[in-house]
C-alpha cells in the first residue's frame, strides 16, 4: 500500500487567510485554537481537492477572504500514487473554479482520481434525525471514494432533473424534450444507484474486519414511496419518470429517481435505527462508518484517504476517543483533525504534527507548535 499525503499547504486570500502555509511531514496534523479562529478553514482548503463544493458546500466567491474579494487560491503539494504530485484548485474572481495538477487545467474529477478525501463535521451529528438530503450527500461523497466518476453521474443527473423540473414548473409538455432529459437521468441515475449499492456492500465487508470498539451500522438505501428510484435498469426509471409526469406535473417537481432515496442505518448489536439512537450512539455509528470507509479505500485503492475530522471529539467520552485515535494511527491515515481544547489529543502525543490557530482583527494565521508528551500512566 503506498502512502496518500500533503507534504505542504498554501492558502492566498482564502477565508480569514490573507496568506498562510503548512509543512507537513505525513503525520496526522491536530489544528488548536479558539472558537472562529479559523481551524476549520483550513480543513476547508483541503477538501477542496476532491470533486464538488468542499465540506461546508459554499459557493466560490464566498470563500474569499473578507478583506479583500479578489478570489482565493490553495495549493499544495501531495504524494500519492508513488509519486509526488503539484496541484491547485482556486477562484479568479468571477467565472468558475479553476484546477490544475501539474500545472495543466484539469477537471475536478481528475482530483477525485487522484486522491480520496474523507471529512466529518460537527453538522453530521445531525445526521441521522435530520432530513434525507444530508444523507444522500454523506452517501454520495462515500461513494466518490470508490468510483470517482460518482461524481459526474450525480451532476450530469441533477442538471438534466433541473431542466425536467423547469419544463413541468412551465407547463411545457415538450414531449421529445423531456423524453431526451428523462433519458440522461435514467443513465445517470441507475448509475448512481449502482455506486450507492456497491459502496454499501464495499462498507459492510470492510465494518466486519473491524477491531475499533465502535458500533456496527446496517445501511440500506429506501425509496420513501417504494417506487423505482433505487433501480439499476435505465428502461425502467426511464419508463418510471414517462409514467409519472402526471403526478410530477401536479407537485410540480420530479418525484420518482435516486434524488429520492434515503440511507437508512440500524445499530447492528440493537437492531435500534439510528434516528433513534442517543447522540453519543449516533456519533459512534457515524464513526464506525467513517472509519469502515477508510479501510476499505486502503484496501481497494492501492492507498489510504485524507480524512478532515472537525471538532471530532465532541460527543465522545475519553475511552471511545482514544479507540478512535489508535485507529486512525492504524490504518496509518494522513488525519487532520481540530479542537478548542488540546488536551482531548493528548493520547496522540509525537505521533501528529501539532498548529496553534489564531486569529487577530479579522485575519488568521497558523503557527506549527510542539506536541505535547503522552502522560504518564496513574499509579
Amino acid at each position: 500500500m503506498t502512502e496518500t499525503r500533503f507534504s505542504s499547504l498554501r492558502l492566498v486570500q482564502f477565508r480569514s487567510y490573507g496568506k498562510a502555509a503548512l509543512e507537513l511531514d505525513g503525520r496526522p496534523i491536530v489544528l488548536t485554537g479558539q472558537n472562529g479562529s479559523g481551524k476549520t478553514s483550513i480543513l476547508e482548503a483541503v477538501s477542496m481537492f476532491s470533486p464538488g463544493r468542499g465540506m461546508r458546500r459554499a459557493v466560490s466567491d464566498e470563500m474569499a477572504c473578507r478583506r479583500n474579494k479578489v478570489g482565493w487560491k490553495v495549493s499544495a503539494e501531495l504524494v500519492a500514487g508513488g509519486r509526488g504530485w503539484e496541484v491547485a484548485t482556486w477562484f479568479p474572481g468571477s467565472a468558475g473554479r479553476r484546477v490544475e495538477i501539474e500545472g495543466k487545467a484539469a477537471r475536478q474529477v481528475d482530483l477525485g482520481r487522484l486522491l480520496r478525501v474523507v471529512w466529518a463535521v460537527p453538522a453530521m451529528d445531525r445526521l441521522w434525525s435530520e432530513s434525507g438530503d444530508g444523507r444522500r450527500r454523506f452517501l454520495d461523497r462515500l461513494a466518490m471514494g470508490f468510483f470517482p466518476a460518482h461524481s459526474e453521474d450525480v451532476i450530469a443527473y441533477e442538471k438534466a432533473m433541473r431542466e425536467r423540473n423547469r419544463l413541468i414548473r412551465e407547463r411545457r409538455r415538450v414531449g421529445a424534450w423531456m423524453d431526451g432529459l428523462e433519458q440522461q437521468m435514467a443513465e445517470r441515475g441507475t448509475a448512481i444507484a449502482r455506486s450507492r449499492r456497491r459502496t454499501i456492500e464495499r462498507l459492510k465487508a470492510a465494518g466486519k474486519e473491524s477491531d475499533s470498539g465502535f458500533p456496527s451500522a446496517r445501511l440500506t438505501v429506501i425509496s420513501p414511496d417504494g417506487g423505482n428510484g433505487n433501480t439499476e435498469d435505465p428502461k425502467e426509471l426511464a419508463e418510471a419518470l414517462k409514467l409519472g409526469r402526471h403526478r410530477d406535473f401536479a407537485a410540480g417537481r420530479t418525484l420518482v429517481g435516486p434524488h429520492r432515496s434515503d440511507l437508512l442505518a440500524v445499530h447492528e448489536t440493537s437492531g435500534m435505527e439510528a434516528r433513534n439512537c442517543s447522540t453519543g450512539e449516533q456519533k459512534a455509528l457515524l464513526l464506525s462508518i467513517i472509519l469502515a470507509n477508510a479501510r476499505a479505500i486502503s484496501e481497494d485503492c492501492g492507498g489510504p484517504p485524507v480524512m478532515l475530522l472537525d471538532e471530532i471529539a465532541a460527543h465522545l467520552d475519553a475511552g471511545r476517543r482514544d479507540r478512535f485515535f489508535s485507529e486512525i494511527l492504524r490504518l496509518k491515515v494522513q488525519a487532520w483533525l481540530t479542537g478548542t481544547q488540546s488536551e482531548y489529543f493528548n493520547s496522540l502525543g509525537l505521533d501528529t504534527q501539532w498548529f496553534e490557530v489564531s486569529e487577530t482583527n479579522g485575519l488568521s494565521t497558523v503557527v506549527e507548535t510542539k506536541a505535547p508528551s503522552r502522560p504518564l500512566p496513574q499509579g
